[in-house]
């Protein structure tokens, strides 16, 4: 396996960062441990919960602190499994206040620090684990075949491999990295934590719509071949409310602007747009509602943290990887054409879940 010349700035973290590598894999009981996962989207971050509570389980005296991005933090705020959350953002770091309050984190004494990856091995990550203070360093030392050319940064290089078992679930995925410290456990569904605030908002927003049931959509996805087409959208909306009577809403943000402006301009009634709201708020609106239909995308997998029945549409991306897990959360899937998922099909799945709930409220 060829790779290019090092860098200077390897060359200095080999030379003082790396450490020694161990194969005694009982880590005793770690009173405060450190989890670096500033890497990846909202969806990643969800998908890391197992890991939180699985370090909880098996240590539950312990204190955990967490390393997230300005782009995932906010899939974990109020998180019980976390006690610290500090956000690592590039941008600052030639802010001389920031910096201080990222060696602060950095310097507490931990037990031990873990780097788990899932996506793709982050370099930033592993070597914030690296400057850490920890007696202990877990991180992947390849993932799918792909070297961790700085793994000497670990005490323990973990060898990662999605391809023994491609339809693996990313939640259970995840937990490779502690397996063999017997860190693991048996519920691999999310969390979002939500408080009465959020849900007197989102109880508040929805007295506002006309109807019985309460539906929700989530119409955008960052990545476009992620998006059902908006046609497709406007006819299954317009079928649910009719059908059903249903209050409906649209989450979304400002990068969802076009096909939410598509909706306000096609739809012949008022629907009710939660957008730019926080995801506590989201997961609340999203609990009290009837059904909520979404491509594949951040806001499904804050869906899939609540009981709601669901619907994920899905196109290029593996759904047994990344559908949301639980008994009411469905998903379609045809080809990697999220396109060739036909209306008829949702709504058929629609009436299905609907009626059955209906069946529910009577006994």
């Amino acid at each position: 396996m060829s790779r290019q010349k090092k860098n200077p700035f390897e060359s200095f973290l080999k030379k003082y960062f790396s450490v020694e590598s161990l194969n005694d894999f009982n880590l005793g009981l770690p009173k405060r441990i450190l989890i670096v996962r500033q890497h990846n989207q909202l969806g990643d971050m969800l998908a890391s919960v197992s890991l939180f509570r699985a370090v909880k389980e098996s240590f539950p005296a312990a204190e955990v602190t967490l390393i997230a991005s300005p782009e995932n933090f906010y899939a974990v705020t109020k998180n019980k499994f976390i006690d610290r959350l500090f956000v690592f953002d590039k941008k600052k770091i030639f802010n001389p206040f920031y910096i201080i309050k990222l060696f602060r984190i950095l310097r507490k004494k931990y037990d031990v620090a873990i780097v788990p990856a899932t996506v793709a091995i982050s370099k930033t990550s592993c070597i914030l684990a690296a400057f850490s203070n920890s007696a202990i360093k877990i991180g992947p030392a390849s993932l799918n075949g792909k070297e961790n050319y700085i793994s000497y940064l670990f005490n323990y290089g973990i060898d990662l491999d999605w391809r023994v078992n491609p339809d693996a679930h990313v939640s259970d995925f995840i937990l490779d990295i502690v397996r063999q410290f017997k860190i693991t456990t048996k519920d691999f569904k999310s969390r979002i934590e939500f408080d009465k605030k959020d849900m007197d908002y989102a109880r508040n927003f929805a007295l506002q719509l006309e109807g019985e049931r309460l539906v929700g959509f989530h119409v955008g996805a960052g990545k476009p071949q992620n998006r059902w087409p908006m046609e497709n959208f406007l006819e299954l909306i317009k079928y649910i409310k009719e059908k059903f009577k249903a209050k409906i809403y649209i989450t979304g943000s400002s990068a969802d602007r076009n096909e939410i402006e598509f909706l306000r301009d096609n739809l012949d009634f008022e629907a009710g747009y939660f957008i730019n709201r926080s995801i506590p708020e989201i997961a609340a609106l999203i609990a009290i509602s009837d059904l909520f239909i979404t491509n594949d995308t951040g806001i499904m997998h804050v869906a899939g943290a609540t009981e709601t029945p669901q619907i994920s549409l899905f196109g290029p991306t593996n759904p047994f990887n990344w559908a949301p897990l639980g008994n009411n959360k469905f998903f379609l899937r045809k080809s990697d054409l999220v396109s060739d998922i036909g209306v008829d099909e949702v709504i058929s799945l629609c009436n299905s879940i609907l009626n059955s709930r209906d069946k529910e409220h009577a006994k």
